[in-house]
Parts: structure tokens; C-alpha cells; sequence
């Protein structure tokens, strides 16, 4: 098995995310549009990672990322899927749904869509991001009804006020029973707010923290491939 990481990271960071402008958002799909000309060898099936720094693995060697740790573990069980990384750091669910046409010029048997959090950061209105994340799946269901999608759930830090974080914190499950996909209920389970596995931002994971990511995403990605 093969596995391509690709990363397409913007150079500053604000929370979980860098600024994201129309210009920087054209120049993505651009080099998206030249670099994700990815073939599986024969017979694999393409795992692709849609998210933001999280997936991209902010701060660390790509290696160390969760997606990598994934298909580590793919490829010690002697599966043959090649697992693609297009985490971009800053992306948010308007910038994820303005690229995700780009990304799907190969065909994908299964799609974790990993946006959302950069949404809640900002004060996104709840509707616009849920909105966002509809028309997402909705695209990559139209590509290729039989793809296989895994919506990771976030959930933000109370400060956000009571009501905006219980809404927020609703979108991800509400979605992924409306469309009858996957869900990891919460990406960042067993890592979020402890500082000894986040990096000094205290808001991306360390290496050790894109272990549990990994293994949180493995509990749900197992159901469809074993």
C-alpha cells in the first residue's frame, strides 16, 4: 500500500485556523487542482482526509498527524488502501465546500469530512456551517453515491456562550443521521483541553494527542472496512 500525504497550509494561525481570503482561497484550489492527480495502484481503495489544521497536523512532521497514524495501522493489517491527507490549516466549512469539487477529481471509497471547527471558533452562524457541511456531503454523495462518508463531531470551548456551543455541538449528529453516514462523536475525546497533549497554542494535539485522534477515528473507520 502506497499512502500520499497532501498538506496545503496557509502561514499564520489564529486558534485553530490561519486567515483565509478569497485570494488564498483561489490559490488552494488551484494547487489543488495541479497536485491532487492521485491514482490508487490497482486493486487499493483511496481513504481521504478533508479537514483543517487538525487533519494537516499543525506543528508536527505530517508523519505524526492522525490520518498518517491511520494508515500506519492500514498497512500493519495488510489492507490496501492508500490514505490521502487534504487537511488545510484555516479551513473553514465555506472554504472546505469552495474546494471539495477540486479534491474529488479521483475517485474516493471513503470521505472524513473534518471542518467545522473554525466555523464555531469564529462565530460562524450555526445555520451557515451546518448549511456548509450539508452541501459538502451532498457533493460527494453526487460523485459517487457508493463513497462512504465519516463526519468527525467537534465541539467548542464554553466561552463561546451556552447557546452557541450546545448548537454547535448539535450539527455534527443531527447531520450524520439526516444523511446516514458515520460519526465520530467528538474528534478531540480524551484530548481537548489537557495541556499535556496539546502543543502550546493549547489547541493543536502533540504527537501523543494525534495518537488518541487516531484511534478515535479508528473506532469508527474499522466498522466499514473489516
Amino acid at each position: 500500500m502506497r499512502s500520499l500525504v497532501l498538506v496545503i497550509c496557509f502561514l499564520s494561525i489564529s486558534f485553530f485556523s490561519c486567515n483565509d481570503s478569497k485570494n488564498s482561497e483561489k490559490q488552494d484550489e488551484e494547487s489543488v487542482a495541479e497536485e491532487q492527480n492521485v491514482h490508487a495502484d490497482e486493486g487499493e481503495k483511496i481513504i481521504l482526509f478533508f479537514g483543517n489544521s487538525l487533519t494537516a497536523g499543525y506543528g508536527l512532521d505530517i508523519t505524526e498527524a492522525f490520518p498518517s497514524l491511520i494508515s500506519n495501522k492500514l498497512d500493519s493489517l495488510n489492507l490496501d488502501y492508500e490514505v490521502v491527507n487534504a487537511g488545510n490549516s484555516g479551513e473553514t466549512t465555506s472554504g472546505g465546500l469552495n474546494r471539495v469539487e477540486w479534491i474529488l477529481k479521483q475517485d474516493v471509497d471513503i470521505f472524513v469530512l473534518e471542518l467545522g471547527a473554525n466555523d464555531g471558533l469564529r462565530g460562524i452562524p450555526l445555520k451557515e456551517t451546518r448549511e456548509n457541511l450539508q452541501s459538502i456531503i451532498d457533493i460527494v454523495k453526487s460523485k459517487n453515491p457508493d463513497t462512504e462518508i465519516i463526519l468527525a463531531g467537534m465541539q467548542l470551548p464554553p466561552n463561546m456562550g451556552p447557546e452557541y456551543t450546545s448548537g454547535f455541538k448539535k450539527i455534527f449528529p443531527d447531520l450524520a443521521e439526516a444523511n446516514n453516514i458515520k460519526l465520530v462523536p467528538f474528534l478531540l475525546e480524551g484530548v481537548g483541553g489537557i495541556p499535556g497533549l496539546n502543543q502550546g497554542d493549547g489547541i493543536h494535539p502533540t504527537a501523543e494527542g494525534h495518537e488518541i485522534l487516531a484511534d478515535n477515528v479508528w473506532n469508527v473507520l474499522k466498522e466499514i472496512i473489516q
